[in-house]
């Protein structure tokens, strides 16, 4: 029987960008099935301080629609273990902002007690939702923004 390597990339997906896209081109190329984990609004809140800009069933929409995702997962704990008990992955992907940091050897340590790798990709340093979401608040902030003439 042929084992099948199932890949795993969590991510919040907000504002969907070309580093998105890359993320998960390049983990389906590192694997046979590859599952998008869409972290949920409120646990993107926790990791980061807001919440998402577009509704988790725009961004689960979008995500399921990349040609190089097979299944995507709605993430609800913050816990990846968790999660792998969940989807069963042998391979999760995350970008290389994580290298090196306390939360990337954490889940190193956690992965290697169960078998899975980390593999980490390059982060696309000049476009990220980050960077947009700060475009949009000054568009906002700005007197007569987005208004129609």
């Amino acid at each position: 029987m042929v084992q099948h390597r199932v890949g795993y990339a969590p991510g919040v997906y907000d504002l969907f960008h070309v580093g998105h896209l890359n993320i998960l081109r390049h983990a389906r190329s590192q694997c046979d099935y590859l599952v998008a984990g869409v972290v949920s609004d409120e646990m993107a809140a926790l990791a980061k301080g807001h919440t998402p800009m577009i509704p988790l069933r725009e961004r689960l929409e979008i995500v399921r629609s990349v040609r190089f995702v097979d299944a995507a997962f709605v993430e609800t704990v913050p816990d990846k273990v968790e999660t792998w008990q969940q989807v069963r992955f042998d391979v999760i992907f995350k970008g290389d902002d994580w290298r090196g940091t306390e939360k990337g050897m954490k889940l190193e340590r956690d992965f290697a007690e169960v078998g899975v790798e980390v593999v980490y990709f390059p982060y696309t340093v000049h476009t990220s939702s980050t960077q947009l979401r700060r475009a949009l608040d000054v568009l906002v902030s700005r007197p007569g923004a987005l208004s129609a003439p």
